[in-house]
């Protein structure tokens, strides 16, 4: 018998001041999410020089695939969608993020399917891997070494590169989406080079010094964000397609860390739809009538209210590899900022820093990914342990 109150604790309020406890940080930690966010850059290091070790070479032994699916569910999902955002619109081959068990009824021989697992079992990863053999494609795995994962790829004579299971999934994601880049590197599907892995790494370790716990909240810009959401529905949308994969991520951690609803996507398809949502009850409608000069400690879950969250890139033109700017996204993102400030809806905003489309891709994430733990630390709860998760896989497998 499940007990579905077990575990659940926390409160409804936010607590601004345990977020400047170092201590109380800690105690409300105890799985230690900060920690395994800050190994970000480490987990990138690691993974790269474990795919090194694996023999990736075969790949290329038969040329450029037809396709590349990418197999995995969750976090292990999201690889895909890096990888297809880092190779780009140009990328000579399509790129496939698969989160179905088995593969996609036309995969065969002239493919490759790359599964990916933390855990190395889940349904979706060993489902693709076993179809992807069965079928004669070529098959990569990515997953917890001395797994079941692991077990498919050898009698598949299959490349696998193990992925120490230190961390939940979520903490992850570096970790697993190195050896997906490396792989399709092999193919010649992604120009990532040794820098762009060494400058990547870099950026996390510095995103990881600016957001430790012992950072107070005035100059912690993860901590700030975390406030800033506290009470609110949060709404995170992407400049680009690179940003909007950082934006997705980030509706990842809010709903698992911090138990939040959020609406995430492309600012592109917001502006044919979702930008309504800034004149409604929880936008404009609220805002306009909001007292100013009302205590905020005052406020009730009648007052909730939208949080916008703008994640920019700014980088180069993919489509033609110039240094134009992407000029249409970028006056996209300028005019819901407009929008959000005449209809009173505050406005977050983070900018993509850095050279290459990784590095950007890891600055948009790596701040997101520590606000959504101080988020969770602030209103007193666990950000390792979801009983709602647990539940979930429990009754999944009855």
């Amino acid at each position: 018998m499940i007990d579905g109150t077990a575990g659940v604790s926390g409160r409804r309020d936010a607590d601004e001041a345990l977020l400047d406890s170092p201590e109380a940080l800690a105690e409300h930690d105890p799985g230690g999410m900060l920690r395994h966010t800050a190994s970000a850059g480490a987990q990138v290091r690691e993974s790269a020089a474990l795919a090194a070790e694996a023999n990736l070479a075969v790949l290329a032994d038969d040329g450029r695939p037809r396709a590349v699916v990418i197999a995995g569910i969750g976090t292990a999902g999201r690889t895909g969608d890096v990888l297809a955002t880092v190779a780009g619109p140009r990328c000579p081959v399509p790129v496939i993020a698969h989160r179905s068990a088995g593969v996609p009824g036309w995969v065969g021989a002239a493919d490759v399917v790359i599964a990916v697992s933390a855990s190395g079992r889940s349904p979706e990863a060993l489902g693709a891997a076993e179809a992807a053999h069965r079928r004669g494609a070529r098959l990569v795995a990515v997953g917890a070494p001395d797994s079941q994962l692991q077990s498919v790829a050898e009698r598949a004579r299959a490349p696998f590169i193990p992925v120490p299971r230190r961390a939940p999934a979520r903490a992850s994601l570096w970790a697993l989406t190195v050896p997906v880049l490396l792989a399709a590197r092999t193919l010649g599907l992604v120009k990532v080079n040794e820098a762009d892995l060494a400058e990547t790494a870099a950026r996390l370790d510095a995103d990881a010094d600016r957001c430790r716990s012992t950072a107070e909240s005035f100059v912690n810009p993860a901590k700030s964000l975390a406030l800033g959401l506290a009470g609110s529905v949060p709404i995170v949308w992407g400049s680009s397609p690179l940003a909007t994969v950082a934006a997705r991520r980030f509706g990842d951690t809010l709903s698992a860390n911090a138990r939040y609803p959020v609406v995430t996507g492309a600012l592109g398809e917001a502006g044919r739809g979702r930008v309504g949502l800034l004149d409604g009850v929880f936008g404009g409608l609220a805002e306009g009538e909001r007292d100013i000069f009302a205590d905020r400690a005052e406020d009730d879950g009648e007052g909730t209210r939208l949080r916008l969250v703008l994640l920019r890139d700014g980088g180069l033109n993919a489509e033609d590899d110039t240094d134009e700017p992407l000029a249409v996204e970028e006056r996209r993102a300028d005019a819901v900022q407009t929008l959000a400030e005449r209809r009173g809806v505050r406005c977050d905003v983070v900018t993509a820093e850095g050279g290459s489309a990784l590095e950007r891709l890891a600055s948009l994430i790596a701040v997101p990914d520590f606000a959504s733990i101080y988020l969770a630390l602030a209103h007193g709860l666990d950000p390792m342990a979801v009983p709602a998760i647990t539940e979930m896989k429990e009754l999944s497998n009855q």
